[in-house]
Parts: structure tokens; C-alpha cells; sequence
């Protein structure tokens, strides 16, 4: 099946990935992964790599549009573009979540979109400041490719707690449970942090509910051995297959949207162009 699409121009590689993003976004509310003003997705620009794209402050996962994204220098946090908040009036950028992606997107060149929210299992799963068991078949997709940060630093309102963040990722990761905190997620597109975002929480629910299932001790964890989790990563884990993962989910909220085009709401009003 088709995996991440070519594209003709850099302008049009942009709209589909901020529209991907929004569908992203809008799956998230769907699944619940929604907290207050809490949760950011970064997607870096595919003309200027030393740009990225995050959603605003404050706004609904669920009411997002392509439009509604904005563009910020990762070196500076500098909003460069990017449409007003409706509602006050602003462009607001989470600064919590700047440190975290902006660290991200300086320490891995192969990044194209990082994922963090505050989810329920996975802030559950976090307090134990564990790695994951290869317990079903997909958690094999984070195979030796998840770490812990188990060092809580409060809210990333510094630098340095990014950086912190980004050297546990480290340079082949896919992911990493944030202690105390949630979760977090790295793609070379949208669609694949986006699906193992999905991925990573559902598997910290999983887990849970074996622990608690074999807290009596009549039950014994029966955990994929290495070599079998080894090859359900490489079968599974490659940049184009994820993508396709993600398809579906995509797919229903561009049909739930009212199409593509409703998605892309406010993005021709963007004007993106080299510092």
C-alpha cells in the first residue's frame, strides 16, 4: 500500500502535512487526550527545517484547522507566522511546549514531527518510571526504541529541561514515557508520531491492566522474547509503514471534517518565508 506521498512543490508538501497535523489533533480529542491547555505537536517545515510548526496556546484539539498552526524559529521561539487566536485576539505559543519540541528538533535532523500530551494511561504507566514489556505484538514497534526520563523537573519552563528530555531520546528512539509527567513521540512525518503517540498510550493501558491482573499471583506475564520482538520491529517499524498506519485515522477526519479542504481552513492565509 502507498506509503508517504512525493510531492510537487514545498508549498504543497506544507499544506498536506498542517493538514495531517490538524487531522492528528482531532484524533487526539476523539481518543481523549485532551487536558486543559496541556499537549503540543510540532511539525518541522519541509522548505525551511529551521522552522517548526506547533499548534496555538489554548485552543481545542478537536477544533483545529491547518490555519490555525504556527510557525515558530526553533532556535528563538520567534513566532514568525501564523493566523490569531479567534478568540483572544493573539498568537500564543505554548512555551512548555517550545522548549521540549524545539530541543528535539535541534538534537535529531531526522525528525519531522514530534508528539506530547498528558494522557491518562500514560501518566498512569509514568509514575513507575518503567520501560514498557514487549507484551503484545504492536508494542514491538518500540522495541529497544523507547526510553524513561525518570528525572521530573516540574514544567518545562527552561532550556535546559528540553535538552534534558532530548538527550534521553536520544539519536534512535522513538519515544519516551516522561516520569510524573505523560508521553512523547517522534516521526519523520505527522502521521507516524501521531500513530505511535496512539500507540505508546494504549500500550501503558495494556500494561496496567496485566500488572493488575497478575498483582495476585496466580498469573505469570508471558513477555515476547527478543528476538521475535526484534523482528516485529523491523517488519513493522519502518518510516513508510507507519505512516500508512495512520491512514485511517486520518482518513475519518477528513470525512467527519467535511473533506480536506475544510481542514486546510485559514491556510492560504499563511505567509511563510525565509528569515
Amino acid at each position: 500500500m502507498p506509503g508517504i506521498p512525493s510531492f510537487i512543490s514545498h508549498a504543497n508538501h506544507r499544506r498536506h502535512a498542517l493538514i495531517h497535523m490538524a487531522a492528528v489533533f482531532r484524533s487526539w480529542a476523539r481518543s481523549g487526550f485532551t487536558e486543559g491547555q496541556s499537549g503540543h505537536i510540532s511539525v518541522r517545515d519541509p522548505e525551511f527545517p529551521t522552522l517548526m510548526w506547533m499548534n496555538p496556546l489554548g485552543r481545542h484539539f478537536g477544533s483545529l484547522t491547518a490555519g490555525d498552526m504556527l510557525l515558530l524559529e526553533v532556535d528563538s521561539g520567534r513566532i514568525v507566522a501564523g493566523n490569531a487566536n479567534p478568540t483572544t485576539g493573539k498568537r500564543t505559543a505554548n512555551a512548555a511546549g517550545y522548549y521540549i519540541h524545539s530541543a528535539i528538533h535541534r538534537s535529531r535532523h531526522d525528525v519531522g514531527a514530534v508528539c506530547h500530551a498528558h494522557t491518562i494511561s500514560g501518566r498512569a504507566w509514568s509514575v513507575f518510571a518503567r520501560p514498557l514489556d514487549m507484551l503484545t505484538q504492536d508494542v514491538c514497534n518500540f522495541y529497544n526504541a523507547h526510553a524513561v526520563y525518570a528525572n521530573y523537573g516540574g514544567i518545562v519552563f527552561g532550556n535546559r529541561e528540553g535538552e534534558r528530555i532530548a538527550e534521553v531520546l536520544g539519536t534512535t528512539n522513538k519515544g519516551v514515557i516522561l516520569m510524573n509527567h505523560g508521553l512523547l513521540t517522534v516521526g519523520v512525518s505527522v502521521d507516524e508520531a501521531g500513530f505511535l503517540f496512539g500507540l505508546l498510550d494504549r500500550s501503558c493501558a495494556i500494561q496496567l491492566q496485566v500488572e493488575a491482573a497478575c498483582s495476585s499471583g496466580t498469573l505469570e506475564k508471558q513477555i515476547i522474547s527478543d528476538e521475535e520482538a526484534a523482528y516485529n520491529y523491523a517488519m513493522a517499524s519502518e518510516k513508510h509503514v507507519l505512516y500508512r498506519e495512520a491512514q485511517p485515522d486520518i482518513e475519518l477526519e477528513l470525512e467527519l471534517a467535511g473533506g480536506e479542504n475544510c481542514l486546510a481552513a485559514g491556510l492560504d492565509s499563511l505567509i511563510v518565508k525565509p528569515l
